[in-house]
């Protein structure tokens, strides 16, 4: 059974910006009826304008009361979700020598409980589609290719991710019950202005649209895991199932020398 190859009721967060963007420009154009979350509500006005079927509905994930409200008034405008796609994030990288707790939480905070709490939002409206119409409604999330494999700085961001993967897998096997499908999206490096911060080679990137075009029809076809490109994430895929000593190896291969102006914030999704 396909998920989008009929106008749907979907619910897109991280809306404005990076792979987000693309989706939202791609299943707007597609005819689909699409609520669009982010903080910027200036940014979500303009992607809406000149589409009927858009939704606006400015959020902040990591604010969990104001995730409630907005499942509220999704209910009330959509009556119920064909499709949820969790895709706000963020990212920045530690730096072991000042060991930093706090960015860890900043980074968790959207990228992890910000899925969970619009999960307790999307659930009951994803049920409700289902017993309107005997469908079966998906919940996908974005996480990263991050999330195979540990990385150099990537404590927070690669940590913040495989949890968000492993709780929707877990989530997947018992929703199955319920008639929900759940897909889990890897991407590999994105062009977004999260990866223009990056000071590391990115092999293989590729651009958002390209990307949203590989969720677009991973999300049709109801894959478990949309990875992309597969040429890389193969490739990580094969090296986070290598012994510990040889992903050591591996990855202390990738360490970056220390330096004073180290850039902390970017990538890979």
């Amino acid at each position: 059974m396909t998920a989008l190859q009929q106008p749907r009721r979907i619910w897109l967060t991280g809306a404005t910006s990076g792979i987000g963007l693309a989706l939202a420009e791609r299943l707007l154009a597609d005819g689909h009826r699409v609520a669009l979350s982010a903080r910027n509500v200036d940014k979500l006005d303009a992607l809406a304008s000149g589409f009927d079927k858009a939704l606006v509905v400015p959020l902040d994930v990591s604010d969990r009361n104001a995730v409630r409200v907005a499942g509220q008034h999704l209910e009330t405008q959509l009556g119920g979700l064909d499709l949820a796609i969790l895709n706000a994030g963020t990212c920045e990288y530690l730096d072991a020598r000042h060991f930093d707790v706090d960015l860890v939480e900043r980074v968790f905070a959207p990228n992890f409980f910000g899925a969970l709490y619009a999960m307790e939002s999307a659930l009951p409206l994803l049920r409700r589609a289902r017993d309107q119409d005997g469908s079966r409604p998906l919940l996908a999330a974005t996480s990263s290719a991050s999330a195979y494999l540990p990385l150099p700085r990537a404590e927070a961001y690669g940590a913040s991710k495989a949890a968000l993967s492993y709780f929707l897998e877990s989530l997947r096997l018992d929703l199955d019950a319920e008639g929900i499908d759940v897909s889990v999206i890897h991407p590999g490096f994105v062009k977004t202005p999260l990866t223009d911060r990056n000071d590391f080679p990115m092999p293989m990137r590729i651009s958002a649209e390209q990307a949203a075009t590989a969720i677009v029809k991973g999300l049709d076809r109801r894959q478990l895991d949309i990875h992309f490109p597969r040429r890389f994430t193969n490739l990580v895929r094969l090296m986070g199932i290598l012994p510990p000593r040889l992903r050591r190896r591996l990855g202390l291969r990738m360490v970056k020398a220390p330096q004073a102006d180290e850039q902390t914030s970017g990538g890979d999704a």
